[in-house]
């Protein structure tokens, strides 16, 4: 019988903000629960620390660079083929509610949504992120909008009184995390009525910035405050790492001092934080809402449900805010929790890309592989005593995704095995200031001391160059040049 698939993503967060990934702070007893019943991935890497390019490499399964989404901002080739369109030619319906982000996502005003290649989507409830967003940039395509419109309900947020960083958002009631969860249950249910096997995409846009969950979400972390942590820094780090590192210290995005690290008190550092845990929180009731329906139906056990994110939030540790072109964990190392229509109830420690997602949901709905996929499928895990899944490393690379750094530009690839951890930083070293990043994630998990320099880690750095090196060959289109003349 084949799958149905949920398929749950979050924006920009952490793995280390559930409770099932260890978090003493947060309530996810949803999450937790689905973690429970199904397989919880330890440790799952996208494959850009950035939206766009991590997005369009999971739906397609294919590397950004291969993708050609390299850089929020730019638009996915119409020839490029997602995983939803390979099921929708296949037979079954596709739905999608809050974001896709694989091409430009604040488009000309004449053009009232992102733009849309042949994806899949039978039904598309869009919206980017909040209303108030996309009233700020003259936006009106946002579905999640005209929806509080045509409700007569104004987007408001107000800035918190006791940090000028952090805002209360909208009522739960309105708020976007819900209506894409209402959107995602209505269409199940219509599924349901007229026999179809499905995929639905719900898209969160939290816990993304602004840092506005409803106001009794965040009065309740506010209560935590004396156990939340502040940012994991060391002021003297910074000066050996990359020079776009120290320039985003100062101002996120390389902007000019937005959500700049040493321009907060301790007590903004932590209302930040607090109010993460409450977007978090407003997250996991949806999903509770999604499992429950699934079981109200009978349709639990013949469904695929996945849980991830597209990339982490760094909330000021390593002395930097929200995300950019770095591979510390807290940026690229995500949560990948998947129930597979039976009770698991254990874990997964290997190390997996979530390039390897769009396979997988080929293979678990019954159909072939598809040819330009460099991913490879993971189902094999759910069988314990037979899974012939394995990779030594994780690769991901940041070809200044996030646009906003000029001089030097921000061009960084990165491999993980496990223990090391090395990015390269490409271009002129006088400008990078240091020539990429070394990090020993056993002695130093928090990836504090850089060892690009340490003589005593030479033949680490040249064996985990020569895996770099290796992993960016072998992220070459697979399919085959199709000339007319040879």
């Amino acid at each position: 019988m084949r799958k149905n698939i949920l398929w749950i993503c979050a924006d920009q967060l952490r793995f280390d903000y559930l409770g099932c990934y260890g978090d003493k702070i947060v309530r996810t007893p949803n999450i937790d629960r689905l973690s429970d019943i199904g397989m919880i991935f330890k440790r799952a890497y996208v494959q850009s620390p950035v939206c766009a390019p991590s997005r369009a490499s999971f739906l397609t399964g294919r590397y950004p660079r291969t993708c050609r989404v390299r850089q929020n901002g730019q638009n996915i080739p119409k020839e490029e083929i997602l995983v939803t369109k390979v099921l929708a030619d296949n037979g079954y319906v596709c739905g999608l509610s809050g974001k896709l982000h694989i091409s430009a996502c604040y488009p000309h005003l004449d053009i009232l949504s992102e733009p849309r290649i042949d994806d899949g989507y039978s039904e598309f409830s869009w919206s980017h992120g909040p209303a108030g967003l996309a009233k700020k940039r003259g936006w009106f395509g946002n579905d999640y909008g005209k929806w509080l419109f045509e409700n007569g309900v104004e987007y408001k947020t107000t800035t918190h009184p006791e940090s000028s960083f952090v805002e209360t958002g909208m009522p739960e009631e309105y708020h976007q995390t819900k209506w894409c969860t209402d959107k995602a249950i209505s269409f199940i249910e219509r599924a349901k009525m007229y026999e179809k096997n499905w995929l639905f995409s719900v898209n969160y846009f939290d816990p993304h910035n602004d840092y506005d969950p409803p106001k009794e979400y965040i009065d309740y972390y506010m209560t935590k405050l004396d156990e939340i942590l502040l940012p994991d820094f060391i002021e003297s780090e910074l000066k050996k790492k990359p020079y776009w590192q120290q320039k985003d210290h100062l101002g996120a995005y390389d902007s000019d001092g937005e959500l700049a690290y040493d321009s907060m008190t301790d007590k903004d550092h932590k209302l930040i934080r607090a109010a993460y845990y409450g977007m978090v929180e407003l997250i996991d009731k949806q999903v509770g809402r999604l499992m429950d329906e699934l079981e109200s139906i009978g349709e639990l056990e013949n469904t695929m449900v996945i849980f991830t994110s597209d990339h982490g939030e760094m909330l000021g540790d390593n002395g930097i805010y929200l995300k950019g072109p770095y591979f510390y964990e807290q940026c690229i190392h995500v949560p990948l929790i998947i129930y597979n229509g039976e009770s698991a109830n254990h874990s997964y420690d290997g190390l997996i890309e979530l390039v390897d997602i769009a396979p997988t949901i080929i293979e678990a709905a019954g159909l072939p592989g598809e040819p330009g996929m460099q991913g490879e499928s993971f189902l094999s895990v759910f069988s314990v005593d037979n899974s012939t899944y394995h990779r030594d490393d994780v690769y991901c690379e940041a070809y200044n995704s996030n646009k906003g750094h000029r001089d030097p530009l921000a061009y960084t690839t990165m491999v993980f095995d496990g223990r090391y951890k090395l990015a390269r930083a490409h271009g002129d070293e006088s400008k990078t200031l240091v020539g990429g990043e070394l990090y020993d994630l056993e002695k130093d998990p928090a990836e504090h001391n850089n060892l690009w320099d340490d003589k005593d880690y030479i033949e680490i750095k040249c064996k985990m160059l020569e895996k770099l090196c290796d992993r960016m060959a072998w992220t070459a289109d697979p399919l085959p040049v199709r000339s007319a003349v040879f």
